[in-house]
């Protein structure tokens, strides 16, 4: 049983809401403390050891293989002289040790489908899979416990939102008694962070409109093979611009998602 598992990054899409504020950028690649959202999500997975990426590339892909490709040169100390071939980088980082697959799964490629053409790259029974625009200081290793104890095809990591609004509580006579502002909600969402074991293949067969959310979870679910993993932690995601603010704001201010130290 490896304990080094394929994370699958469902990144790409229009990304419309981000509007003219991210410019060009796929919001995956929006910064958050001056790194693009996507890696503060591979940052996670590596620090409990989880180094091996997959990307099952639709819309906009040239962006993220650009990114990856210039990682070294966009983020290390680099030596080299003007006008010659051959660059060398004075310093190991963290990320030199990540594994990274990229291809191109279709430009209207759907999520479900996306995850079966990766799974053709990963020889483990067991993988993640995440959307890769959604950050938390979710525990890998208790999810991945979580998933392994309960023996069915598929765990999903859920969180309970906070409310965009203030909440007034109110008399029958229409007194306002009270405001909760910005309440944690009762019902649960879905945050990504799945796990999957290979059967789960079996629900994303089909072409390429196959869907993860309208029509492999809720058939799992109707086969009672898909578990909740419940973080009561912190989750945010990267939406729009205001969710690019928030983040960078709690980033500044001690980011809870940070697990590591360096």
């Amino acid at each position: 049983m490896t304990n080094n598992l394929p994370v699958v990054l469902l990144v790409g899409g229009a990304g419309s809401r981000m509007g003219a504020d991210a410019g060009d950028l796929p919001k995956h690649l929006v910064d958050v403390g001056g790194r693009p959202m996507l890696w503060h999500v591979m940052r996670l997975y590596a620090h409990f050891g989880h180094t091996n990426f997959i990307f099952p590339l639709g819309q906009r892909g040239d962006y993220f293989r650009r990114y990856l490709l210039d990682f070294q040169a966009l983020t290390g100390d680099l030596s080299f002289r003007m006008g010659t071939p051959g660059v060398d980088t004075t310093r190991d980082t963290v990320e030199s040790g990540w594994q990274v697959n990229l291809f191109d799964a279709g430009h209207h490629t759907r999520k479900g489908a996306r995850v079966r053409l990766a799974a053709e790259q990963i020889d483990t029974s067991t993988f993640f899979v995440t959307y890769g625009d959604g950050i938390g200081d979710v525990d890998i290793s208790r999810l991945l416990a979580y998933h392994r104890s309960h023996g069915k095809l598929a765990t999903v990591t859920g969180v309970r939102p906070l409310s965009q609004y203030g909440v007034l509580k109110i008399e029958d006579g229409g007194r306002v008694v009270g405001l909760d502002e910005k309440p944690r909600l009762d019902h649960w969402i879905n945050a990504g962070f799945f796990v999957f074991e290979r059967g789960v293949l079996a629900y994303l067969m089909g072409d390429n409109s196959v869907d993860l959310e309208t029509e492999a979870m809720p058939s799992l679910a109707a086969d009672s093979e898909l578990m909740i993993y419940r973080h009561e932690g912190f989750w945010a995601s990267m939406d729009t611009f205001k969710d690019a603010n928030y983040l960078n704001d709690a980033w500044d201010d001690k980011a809870p998602w940070k697990l590591w130290d360096e």
